[in-house]
């Protein structure tokens, strides 16, 4: 996995900046409940989403969580007194507390089952009943948009995806949660080329195919040999599931 302290100084750069952050902000706020007033970015990484969630709907106090110190000082710096420094496997907040609670691009980080769960009921926990906890799925798959560069990459080493649109289902159902609706965004900015594939097969971003791995080489070596190595294919489109938090309805002899 990569080390998201490192990260957080180009995080932003390599991720589709500002245009991205944009189209995942108006994807969440979609499924948002109206009249919301309370929502927790989970994960907020550098905060270049949880501000436009802030700035995006009138009323919504937003507060953003992350666990990386370099990606909360980022974060603060762009909503100063709105983000906190915390395990989401242990939010820091009242039940009940929240009218929405987003994890947009972290489930995919969690490769334990047992840790997943625990997010995710975490994040029920501190939902209001009738308030929606929203999280990307199938991020990996997401990548996949059926280029010459995908061809190649097809066929490295591949872990089970931890964010399948079934598991995470499953987890919502476990913590108490109904399926409340879908979105999906582009990723505007974030199409690879060959030449970004092998800077990114460099640094460690496949996290099956780590810089030291003995394949390494030779798939940089079948990414140089694609033409047009500078083009960006095209982007990614992001999914989005949303889940509710029950109501309370009256007792039977009621």
């Amino acid at each position: 996995m990569l080390d998201y302290d490192e990260e957080a100084e180009r995080y932003d750069a390599w991720r589709g900046g500002e245009p991205r952050a944009a189209a995942a902000a108006e994807a969440v706020l979609g499924l948002v409940p109206a009249g919301a007033c309370g929502l927790l970015d989970v994960a907020c990484g550098t905060g270049i989403v949880t501000r436009r969630l802030a700035a995006g709907r009138p009323g919504l106090r937003v507060t953003g969580l992350d666990r990386a110190p370099a990606m909360v000082g980022h974060a603060a710096a762009r909503l100063p007194g709105a983000v906190v420094r915390a395990d989401g496997r242990r939010l820091p907040f009242r039940d009940e507390e929240f009218d929405a609670v987003s994890s947009v691009w972290l489930l995919h980080l969690v490769e334990d089952a047992t840790d997943a769960r625990r997010i995710v009921a975490e994040c029920a926990r501190v939902l209001r009943p009738g308030g929606v906890w929203i999280t990307t799925v199938d991020k990996g798959a997401s990548h996949n948009v059926g280029s010459d560069i995908d061809v190649v990459l097809s066929t490295r080493p591949h872990r089970p995806a931890s964010d399948t649109a079934a598991l995470v289902a499953s987890y919502a159902a476990e913590a108490g949660l109904l399926p409340a609706g879908q979105a999906g965004f582009a990723g505007r900015g974030q199409g690879r080329s060959p030449r970004r594939a092998i800077t990114d097969l460099r640094r460690g971003w496949f996290v099956t195919l780590p810089p030291r791995h003995p394949l390494a080489d030779e798939f940089a070596a079948r990414l140089a040999a694609l033409p047009d190595q500078d083009r960006p294919r095209p982007d990614p489109v992001f999914r989005l599931s949303a889940f509710r938090k029950p109501v309370p309805g009256p007792l039977p002899d009621e």
